[in-house]
């Protein structure tokens, strides 16, 4: 393991964040404080609890992984197009650097990014809602396995995308409406029984389901279906990623 490349990739990302503090960090902040006026305000005042759980509390699982999944897509698609789209990528492919090494530098660099855009929006909720963690531990491991898969996932858009449009495109048509369309600020058993059905094909769901059980303890679909799905996505991403730098598809052409 070349832990000097996966390390001069990282830094190379992370210095990336100060030069754009403004959109990196401040901006998720201010969305936080307005989807709190919007849902909190607004729509709590007409839903009071849910689950025995106040409603600006229970929308907070939700509205950190909206911003950390789009945070986390965003930076690692954005992380490796650059080098594509200048050709610099062909240095990463020419120089002693294993693919492994590669995805840890850009994956591990857009994972921190989010991470810290969620402990930050973290904070932000607890000045509007009083929160009790049920499993701390539990809450910052997923947040972290949410970031890692969810770049993983923007490696490869960042890749497959041949301009700046389609790396807009899929966070915003795909990824967005999953997130909505996942229990973000709603629990599953407030829709009819048909749409029930249809979210349980999200995979995003239960990622956003399983992380509201480390809040409170309360999932709308049992934990181990969660963790199996988390596991199949981030396999699936991998696999994709390996098959991606073993036949240059993307990358050579």
């Amino acid at each position: 393991m070349n832990l000097y490349a996966i390390a001069a990739i990282y830094r190379f990302e992370m210095a990336r964040t100060f030069r754009t503090l403004v959109q990196s960090i401040i901006s998720p902040v201010i969305s936080t404080v307005l989807y709190f006026i919007v849902f909190g305000a607004a729509i709590g005042s007409g839903i009071q609890t849910i689950e025995g759980i106040h409603y600006s509390a229970f929308i907070v699982p939700g509205l950190i992984m909206l911003t950390v999944l789009m945070q986390s897509v965003a930076n690692a698609s954005f992380g490796i197009y650059f080098p594509k789209f200048l050709g610099t990528i062909y240095e990463h492919l020419s120089a002693p650097v294993s693919f492994l090494e590669i995805i840890v530098g850009y994956v591990g660099a857009a994972a921190t990014k989010s991470f810290i855009i969620g402990m930050i929006i973290l904070i932000t909720s607890s000045l509007f809602v009083s929160l009790n963690i049920s499993h701390p531990v539990w809450m910052i491991a997923l947040l972290v396995i949410n970031c890692v898969t969810f770049s993983l996932l923007g490696f490869i858009i960042g890749i497959l995308s041949n301009n700046f449009e389609q790396l807009n495109l899929v966070p915003m048509l795909i990824i967005t409406p999953l997130v909505f369309l996942g229990g973000s600020f709603y629990a599953l058993e407030m829709l009819p029984s048909f749409w029930q059905t249809v979210t349980l094909f999200n995979p995003v769901m239960y990622l956003i389901s399983v992380f509201r059980w480390a809040f409170f303890d309360v999932a709308d679909v049992p934990v181990f279906h969660s963790f199996l799905a988390t596991l199949v996505f981030s396999i699936t991403c991998i696999t994709i990623i390996y098959w991606i730098f073993k036949t240059g598809y993307k990358l050579k052409n």
